[in-house]
């Protein structure tokens, strides 16, 4: 299993819309992806308008080629993109513990 987690600023007076959005973009898309495991977002307190997305995947390529590379992608995009302040930062981990 592998975990991608994005970093994702929105405008600050975006985040309750923005939190609706991915909410829906995550069950209606993301979790139809092939590889796809889990996921769960998080809004910081700290930050307004900082998210924080985990998504299991079976594999890197699952969502590096499978997902990305689909026209889910253009769709999850659609629906999330317009919100973005700036790109998301984007990494995968691997389970230690």
């Amino acid at each position: 299993m592998v975990i991608e987690i994005a970093d994702i600023r929105v405008r600050a007076e975006d985040k309750a819309a923005f939190a609706e959005a991915i909410a829906r973009a995550a069950t209606t898309v993301l979790a139809k992806a092939q590889g796809y495991k889990g996921h769960s977002i998080w809004a910081c307190q700290e930050t307004a308008g900082r998210f924080v997305l985990k998504v299991e995947w079976e594999t890197l390529e699952a969502h590096t080629v499978g997902f990305r590379q689909s026209p889910a992608f253009a769709e999850w995009r659609a629906i999330i993109g317009p919100f973005f302040a700036q790109p998301p930062h984007v990494e995968h981990f691997d389970v230690v513990a």
